[in-house]
């Protein structure tokens, strides 16, 4: 991948050695079955249905959490950074998304109202919970911020890819998170990421240790983050076994 030439994609700094470092998982979250079903037009309805309403709950947990990350910018952040303009832009957009499923959800025939989160939606709001606590550190909530939002963009952008099969009736959902603007959205998150873990990873001499924990800790974080996609695509499948850690 060459994330000079694509938009979202991590070039650079620490974000990208851990792209590069965990390769394995991070392509299994970005390419997974699920998404290569959508592109090649074999998906099946019915788990694109499940997503639907499982990803409708992540959504409505995800609101939250990136107010938190807001709330953190602002007090953690400085003005001539415009961390919280990015932020904002997305905790906003938000709302359209919200409205984007209730839409889609008319349209197959889901009553969201209905929908019961399964364990790894569960879990994973459950992580999101964690990522809020007052202790979580800005660059850690930052990366997981990131790493969230380039999974999808990545994903989706690949189902519009030259090549690509999606039936019709998805190619709203692919465009949704796979246009070039939201891949310029993800690219501004990463650079803020990679700004705060350059900062930590460089800090000065007494807070050395401090700052190795940090950037150690954002790093499992991303992973965790990448664990928990992976299980969120093999619910949507019906795939039994998942792989995310449980709280």
């Amino acid at each position: 991948m060459d994330g000079k030439s694509k938009p979202g994609l991590p070039h650079g700094g620490m974000t990208d050695t851990w792209v590069k470092k965990h390769r394995l998982i991070y392509i299994g979250a970005t390419r997974h079955p699920f998404i290569l079903s959508i592109r090649d037009g074999t998906v099946d309805l019915p788990a694109f249905k499940r997503w639907l309403g499982q990803d409708y709950i992540f959504v409505r947990a995800f609101v939250p959490f990136v107010a938190s990350v807001l709330i953190r910018a602002y007090k953690k952040g400085d003005e001539s950074s415009g961390d919280m303009e990015v932020i904002l832009s997305g905790l906003g957009s938000l709302n359209d998304e919200i409205a984007w499923f209730k839409q889609e959800a008319s349209k197959w025939g889901v009553d969201l109202s209905q929908v019961a989160p399964e364990k790894p939606t569960q879990h994973y709001c459950r992580f999101l919970e964690e990522l809020m606590r007052p202790e979580v550190d800005y660059t850690v909530a930052m990366a997981a911020f990131w790493a969230i939002e380039a999974v999808y963009q990545e994903s989706f952008a690949h189902c519009l890819e030259e090549g690509s099969k999606a039936p019709p009736e998805l190619k709203e959902a692919c465009q949704r998170w796979g246009n070039d603007g939201f891949g310029h959205y993800c690219s501004s998150l990463r650079n803020i990421a990679d700004r705060l873990l350059e900062k930590a990873a460089s800090g000065s001499v007494p807070l050395v240790k401090v700052s190795e924990d940090v950037v150690s800790k954002a790093e499992v974080t991303f992973l965790r983050v990448l664990e928990y996609e992976v299980d969120f695509w093999n619910m949507s499948c019906g795939t039994a076994g998942h792989s995310a850690p449980k709280p």
